[in-house]
């Protein structure tokens, strides 16, 4: 499959093939069982996959009409995309409607410009950052709401000259912006690229397409924008991302933003974690392991409440996991040494700190490292939490609980 198209042809041969056995469905109910088929959750996320997925991990150069020129604009709020991403763009403001309608006429190609304060309902030149992207067009749909859905593609960074409002809808007069050459700096993008992965399974997110495009490409910039366009940062963050264009610089500045290994942990987990490799010493066992860990968050004064307002039985859950230890894990044990943490118990430390950084918490607490630990669903002390329907979306609800009383 080379691109979106193909699985839009696939969408149209089943709808076809139903249609013979009198089987009617709509086009958009064929792209997301097509979608499904191909175990994406939905026809976007699929469009999304396949533009970035591809072999050909270059990204096309759009090179402008002119050195200035003047293109249909759309003025973002609260988003900024970064080139090279495919994005679903929700469109409902006249002016922005009718900008649209006129580049579907022409070539297909709008300028998306960042607002600086998505309270703004018709924004002016000087409501809108400087640097913004030039897209392609590749798709649209006209909802029932009266919006419009288009599915667009990044295709560069431009520096914004003028914004206007016309007849015909927003205008942008744009200029090419000229980024820094590409770069190979291996160490940068191998220990960039781990951070991240520590950050997204923080963050519960699922992108088996971006693994493989970070397996095909040593672009520096091409990954720092597939970095900056997924993170949960503030949109002046991200826009401070997308207006630097050295690509190096960018891909440092983001390895910064991911590097929480200065963040301290708090007194009371500081304790938790020593309770927790005690609790290996203890047994003699050659590793601390995510279940010496998850007994010790059981009495630790952040997350035990969590857990407990996360349905957990704290007493079924601390027998159980005794039992593992005193029994499951003797085969690791040790005439002398102490206990060292496993790698899974470093990955819980490194995206607890994580945690901590997304909410605002200035040290790692236990409930950092329940979150944390979540994500490890290969290891026993995650089942045995699943198994009492312990959930990230119960945990991140009790933890929303806890912080509005305490506000209260």
């Amino acid at each position: 499959m080379r691109d979106f198209r193909d699985a839009k042809a696939m969408a149209q041969t089943l709808r076809e093939s139903l249609t013979t056995k009198a089987v009617i469905i709509s086009h958009s109910e064929s792209l997301e069982m097509v979608s499904r088929m191909l175990g994406v959750a939905d026809w976007n996320t699929l469009s999304a996959m396949l533009q970035t997925g591809r072999r050909d991990t270059s990204v096309p150069i759009a090179r402008l009409k002119s050195s200035t020129a003047v293109y249909p604009a759309v003025p973002l709020r609260d988003f900024v995309p970064f080139p090279g991403a495919t994005f679903p763009l929700f469109v409902g403001r006249e002016n922005t409607v009718l900008a649209l309608n006129h580049a579907f006429e022409g070539e297909r190609e709008m300028v998306c410009a960042i607002q600086r304060d998505a309270a703004v309902d018709e924004p002016q030149f000087a409501d809108l950052y400087e640097v913004g992207v030039l897209v392609q067009l590749v798709e649209l749909e006209r909802l029932q709401n009266g919006s419009i859905r288009v599915l667009s593609r990044v295709l560069r960074r431009v520096a914004l000259r003028s914004f206007t409002a016309l007849s015909s809808g927003y205008r942008s007069e744009a200029s090419d912006l000229p980024e820094g050459t590409p770069v190979d700096s291996p160490e940068l993008i191998r220990r960039a690229i781990q951070r991240f992965e520590d950050y997204a399974a923080a963050h519960g997110l699922l992108m088996p397409d971006i693994w493989l495009f970070f397996d095909q490409t040593r672009d520096v910039g091409r990954i720092a924008d597939t970095m900056a366009m997924r993170m949960k940062l503030p949109i002046k963050d991200k826009y401070e991302l997308l207006a630097m264009l050295d690509p190096v610089k960018r891909l440092e500045k983001i390895d910064g933003l991911l590097d929480v290994s200065s963040r301290p942990f708090s007194v009371a987990y500081d304790a938790t974690r020593r309770r927790a490799l005690a609790l290996a010493d203890q047994r003699r066992h050659q590793f601390a392991t995510l279940e010496h860990l998850l007994l010790a968050l059981t009495e630790d004064g952040d997350a035990a409440p969590v857990l407990q307002a996360s349905n957990a039985d704290l007493g079924v859950l601390r027998r159980n996991l005794a039992d593992h230890l005193d029994k499951g894990l003797a085969h690791t044990v040790i005439e002398t040494g102490t206990a060292a943490p496993t790698a899974a118990f470093r990955r819980v430390d490194r995206r607890a700190a994580l945690h901590a950084q997304e909410i605002g918490n200035p040290a790692v607490t236990g409930t950092n490292a329940l979150v944390a630990l979540l994500p490890e669903t290969r290891s026993l002390a995650a089942r045995l939490l699943a198994e009492q329907g312990v959930s990230r979306w119960r945990v991140d609800k009790a933890i929303a609980k806890a912080s509005a009383k305490d506000e209260g």
